[in-house]
């Protein structure tokens, strides 16, 4: 687990991973996700009418 050192020596940014190397620099790397919230778009249903088929009437088996 990490020990706290100082607390608000930089300022951080959204997106970017901060952490200290083995020599002791603090180091700032882009986050593979995170950041700014993406906005969800709205998405219109399309009605899909169902076409209605007549069924034929059954052929009568002879025997």
């Amino acid at each position: 687990m990490g020990k706290v050192i100082a607390k608000n020596v930089i300022t951080r940014k959204p997106g970017y991973l901060y952490y200290v190397d083995g020599k002791g620099n603090v180091c700032e790397a882009k986050m593979a996700r995170g950041g700014k919230k993406k906005k969800k778009k709205a998405v219109k249903k399309k009605v899909v009418k169902k076409k209605t088929v007549k069924k034929k009437p059954a052929k009568k088996k002879k025997r």
